[in-house]
């Protein structure tokens, strides 16, 4: 006699990025191991596929292509994955920034964190009078990298920042052209970049800066000194146990 089957739960939510409801459902316990054995293999290419398997499996709405979503999309559904997979109550770790040094343990609830928006956050960027870029968010591989590489703090900040505009850019237009940057190679991009000054840059950098992103204040009160301080969390791996 073959043994019952279980019932999955089925959850609803909205994308930040569209407004779209997706249903999704927890992680199953294979799942989760598949997610653990990534995390601590430190290896980038499997924490990325294990992702991308664990995500994929979770979204019921078929119409939904993991790869395209933005990375607060992505950030969003895997806290409320995990939130529903193994409790919405998490313990998070933080130093008091008053004395920088004591540790205290503050217990966050999954749904009081929220995507931030930023009113004059914007994908357009003028250049000059006549020729315009294009962004996009960060890509899933993206993603995983900043949140999860333990070899990304090898490499200089610049470095870093370069290597994620260029995967950004989605095109470059004026009246008369339009050059996508996938058809351009890395080197190109690169030189584009260097030859820019610094107040167009900085254009490009406060896309970045005012980016949606999960974000949640908390206050924590220092038991050595008594003084209370706000701390800003932000991104997955500022919540992700």
């Amino acid at each position: 006699m073959p043994l019952p089957k279980i019932a999955t739960p089925s959850y609803e939510l909205e994308l930040p990025s569209t407004g779209k409801t997706i249903q999704y459902r927890p992680f199953l316990v294979k799942e989760e191991k598949l997610l653990v054995i990534a995390l601590e293999s430190q290896d980038t290419k499997q924490i990325t596929n294990a992702i991308k398997a664990v995500i994929r499996s979770c979204i019921l709405t078929k119409s939904v292509k993991v790869e395209e979503l933005p990375t607060f999309d992505i950030e969003y559904l895997f806290l409320n994955i995990r939130g529903k997979s193994v409790g919405e109550d998490i313990d998070v770790k933080i130093i008091c920034p008053d004395d920088e040094e004591t540790e205290v343990s503050v217990n966050i609830n999954l749904d009081d964190i929220q995507i931030q928006k930023s009113e004059d956050h914007s994908n357009k960027i003028s250049l000059d009078k006549n020729l315009m870029m294009e962004l996009k968010y960060p890509s899933l591989n993206e993603f995983v990298k900043s949140n999860f590489d333990p070899n990304d703090t090898n490499r200089s900040a610049m470095d870093q920042s370069f290597d994620l505009i260029s995967t950004c850019i989605d095109k470059i237009y004026n009246e008369d052209e339009v050059w996508v940057a996938g058809d351009c190679t890395k080197k190109e991009i690169k030189d584009f970049l260097e030859s820019m000054n610094s107040a167009q840059f900085k254009q490009i950098e406060k896309f970045f800066e005012t980016m949606p992103k999960l974000s949640h204040t908390i206050k924590v009160k220092n038991p050595k000194t008594k003084v209370e301080s706000e701390v800003v969390l932000e991104g997955l791996a500022s919540f992700f146990g």
